[in-house]
């Protein structure tokens, strides 16, 4: 048997990053920390940068972090690149603390898209940042990519501006946005930025730096792939064939649907034509109307060749041309790579949710490195029309381009401005995002997942570009030698999916013709290579290191693609899980589900059967701790409430809840938007309204309610649930027995929500008076104004909370302790 192609070695065609010529300014060497202030320009000798980049996170020289991975690749070219991190937006002076760039700008948003970092799915303002200092909200300014992009032109407008980052990724093209509850421009068009780079944009970004420093005008700069820019209806330049996208995927007019109750001959009349035998004959020869007779002497075949016997003189079939079919495939299509599709104007998508849910999948059909093609967008009518051009996404990094940007020399801390008096970030300056990753290792990027509600594959893309095992346990040295305080335990290897590494198609053809937006939905694909014994190798290598403790897997796991590999699950469970394991059922019912293109229910039981299997053989007591989304797109009531039943039957108490937030592009935010399921051919009249039509949770009442089936554990949401279950005809589950989901009384709550992020939970102390429900004529318990109720610590249980593991926190105790302290006199 032939070994399986090793998918992160194949050629990519494309410039190699080590191949340029480096820049003059190599010969000042690297930077201990790129500079943030004139002082530290001066320590290094320089007297300008070629680069400054602008980013809303606090400085963290690490390669989880976006603007140091980039400032360290620009550097490796030979570039000056200094930092300007979360400046003062009020005003364009602190975007000159560095004086003017010679080449260009780079501006990000930060890790994170600004307005996710600043609001809650609720809409609601967070009071913490994790990627500032002391993790302290507010210091950066909603749609942050656009605020820079403004102040940078302020301070000096002759500089080009080079855009990146998540929040520009997800805004390329004209797009939903949940926070104002409307369809926004291209953030190209509201940034005015000269260029966007899209994706992990390393390689795009280092052709781009090259070519500006050679004074090769911005606006010349047309042809680079994962970029979008501006070009106005009259430029010139390569000759384009121009492909609408309703030619791709029509959402207009389809054929109706045939009446059930019709004849055959109504259906021919009322088509135009008969079943009539005479009426048939009458129009024979009659090839003008789209009538091929058979028994034409031009037309007639040798029916005894045929097998076909004509004994009673009947006439032969008569085949009748479909006039929606006449002139197509006439011709063959352009090439793709000199082929441009026309999505519908942002005046159309912003008027027409149909018409956004269209341009939506045609945007994801075409994310294929090896096959995507150009796209443009019109914005503006008339003199003022404007073209949002989107060049192909950008070719993945081979193995050796990927070691090589993770090699390069990154300081692992925050940069010293942020230090503590002691000269410590771990006290009260302490960024909590690089005390996560602090310890952890990122071995690939890339996901094949194509979850509908992440927006990881339109951001990093389908192809997981892996890095080599030296590379890997190279870091895992260095942060044994370098991190300060360092424990022997590293917190994660993984990436954006625990057990991706060097997995994808078997072959190089067949990846580069695929449009499938998921390898695993609905089943695992056959072209999928999915050997796992590469990545049991590094785990097995890098927990045998001198100094090294222990190896935990932090990143999300695919159990459905885990349980293909039986001895990768053991190695996972015997020896990489601190106790906990987290993955990401999301949902049990299929309807659900499947909007959100996540595997069936069974593969988690699958799953947690060979996870306490291993765990015992190892004699380990160790849990799987599943999280599930609220009011996704598809998902109805009864999906909740028996969602709700399943945690109750499996013995979990959810205590950190997560319900669906629409980002930007994302397919589940189409839907969300337009009522539609851009996972099929959109439609504007639905031949299969079961499949086509998504059910939508918009109200605020009733993604509490969704928020509330998850926690149904919770006092404070018994009175909601009641009520719910009352109206959907289930009372039967509204008892004080084991059965049932919700019980008939209700104890002392104050109507407060602790969650795990408990800067943004809100505590209510105002005097609120309870009663035991269906009990009237009982005493009425009344909280003390202005003094929150105080309870003891629960009893150790057996059920865990989703978010920790821990047993239930303080206020929600078990039903035995429950009812003996409720129980009526």
């Amino acid at each position: 048997m032939n070994a399986p192609v090793d998918v992160s070695f194949f050629p990519r065609n494309a410039k190699p990053l080590s191949s340029y010529r480096p820049y003059w300014a190599k010969r000042f060497g690297v930077a201990p920390f790129l500079p943030t202030t004139r002082a530290e320009m001066d320590q290094l000798g320089w007297d300008s940068c070629d680069i400054i980049i602008v980013t809303g996170d606090a400085y963290v020289d690490h390669p989880s972090f976006g603007m140091s991975v980039i400032g360290r690749v620009l550097e490796a070219q030979g570039f000056r690149v200094g930092i300007i991190a979360q400046p003062d937006w009020q005003s364009a002076e602190p975007f000159k603390v560095l004086g003017r760039p010679n080449i260009f700008w780079g501006v990000t948003a930060g890790n994170m898209d600004s307005m996710i970092n600043r609001y809650t799915a609720d809409r609601k303002i967070r009071s913490d940042d994790a990627y500032t200092p002391g993790d302290v909200g507010g210091k950066r300014p909603d749609r942050a990519a656009i605020v820079y992009s403004q102040r940078c032109r302020e301070a000096y407008k002759d500089v080009p501006i080079v855009l990146g980052g998540i929040e520009g990724s997800l805004r390329r093209i004209a797009h939903y946005d949940y926070w104002s509850d409307t369809v926004r421009r291209s953030i190209v068009v509201d940034s005015k930025c000269d260029l966007l780079l899209y994706g992990n944009a390393e390689r795009a970004l280092v052709e781009v730096a090259h070519r500006l420093a050679k004074r090769e005008p911005v606006s010349e700069i047309t042809d680079v792939r994962g970029t979008a820019f501006v070009r106005r209806l009259q430029d010139d330049g390569k000759t384009w064939w121009e492909l609408d996208s309703t030619d791709i995927d029509t959402p207009g007019v389809v054929e109706p649907h045939i009446n059930p109750y019709m004849t055959v001959s109504e259906q021919a009349e009322a088509a135009g034509s008969s079943c009539s035998r005479d009426e048939q004959d009458a129009a024979k020869g009659n090839g003008a109307n789209g009538i091929i007779d058979l028994n034409a002497d031009a037309a007639t075949p040798d029916l005894k060749a045929l097998g076909i016997k004509s004994a009673d003189g009947t006439a032969p079939i008569q085949f009748h041309i479909n006039p929606t079919l006449q002139g197509k495939n006439k011709r063959a299509l352009p090439p793709r790579g000199e082929t441009v599709i026309r999505l519908p104007s942002f005046e159309q998508v912003k008027a027409d949710p149909i018409l956004y849910a269209h341009a939506n999948r045609v945007l994801h059909l075409e994310t294929n490195p090896g096959n995507a093609r150009a796209m443009v967008q019109r914005h503006g009518t008339g003199a003022t029309a404007r073209d949002v051009w989107l060049n192909p996404p950008p070719i993945p990094l081979t193995t050796a381009e990927m070691d090589m940007v993770f090699g390069l020399p990154y300081a692992r801390s925050p940069h010293p401005r942020y230090a503590d008096e002691q000269g410590s970030h771990d006290g009260a300056t302490k960024i909590p995002a690089w005390e996560m990753i602090r310890t952890s290792v990122n071995i690939m990027r890339g996901c094949f997942g194509g979850c509908t509600f992440c927006s990881i594959t339109e951001h990093e893309g389908r192809i997981i570009q892996s890095r080599s095992e030296e590379s890997i346990i190279g870091e895992v040295e260095e942060i044994r030698d370098k991190v300060k305080d360092f424990k022997g335990i590293i917190s994660d290897l993984g990436g954006p999916t625990a057990n991706m590494y060097r997995l994808g198609c078997k072959s190089p053809e067949v990846e580069a013709a695929c449009r499938k937006p998921s390898c695993v939905f609905p089943g695992i694909c056959p072209n999928l290579h999915t050997d796992h014994n590469p990545l049991i190798k590094i785990y097995r290598r890098a927990r045998q290191l001198k100094g090294i403790k222990k190896i935990l897997i932090g990143s999300g796991l695919r159990y459905d693609l885990a349980v293909e590999s039986p001895e990768y699950v053991k190695e996972l469970v015997q020896h990489h899980v601190g106790g906990y394991l987290k993955i990401a059922p999301e949902h049990t019912e299929a309807g659900p589900l499947g909007k959100m293109m996540k595997p069936g229910i069974g593969s988690y039981d699958r799953f947690k059967q060979m996870f306490e299997q291993y765990s015992a053989e190892a004699g380990k007591k160790q849990y799987l701790i599943p999280y599930f989304i609220a009011a996704h797109p598809g998902t109805s009531d009864e999906d909740m409430m028996n969602l709700a039943i399943w945690l109750k039957r499996n013995g979990f108490r959810a205590d950190q809840v997560q319900t669906f937030y629409p980002s930007p592009m994302a397919t589940a935010t189409a839907m969300y938007h337009s009522g539609r399921n851009p996972l099929t051919r959109v439609r504007r009249w639905m031949r299969d309204k079961q499949e086509e039509q998504v059910e939508i949770v918009r109200g605020e009442k009733q993604r509490r309610l969704h928020k509330a089936f998850l926690r149904y554990h919770d006092p404070n949401n018994w009175p909601m649930l009641r009520q719910a279950l009352k109206d959907m005809g289930r009372s039967d589950l509204i008892g004080n027995g084991k059965q049932h989901l919700i019980p008939t009384y209700q104890p002392l709550t104050d109507g407060s929500y602790k969650s795990a992020r408990r800067s943004n939970s809100t505590t209510n102390v105002e005097a609120k008076s309870f009663t035991r429900a269906g009990a009237p004529g009982m005493k009425t318990y009344a909280a003390k104004a202005g003094k929150p109720r105080t309870t003891s610590a629960p009893a150790p249980g057996k059920i865990l909370t989703q978010h920790t593991g821990l047993p239930p926190r303080a206020g929600v105790t078990g039903n035995k302790a429950r009812n003996q302290s409720k129980r009526r006199p």
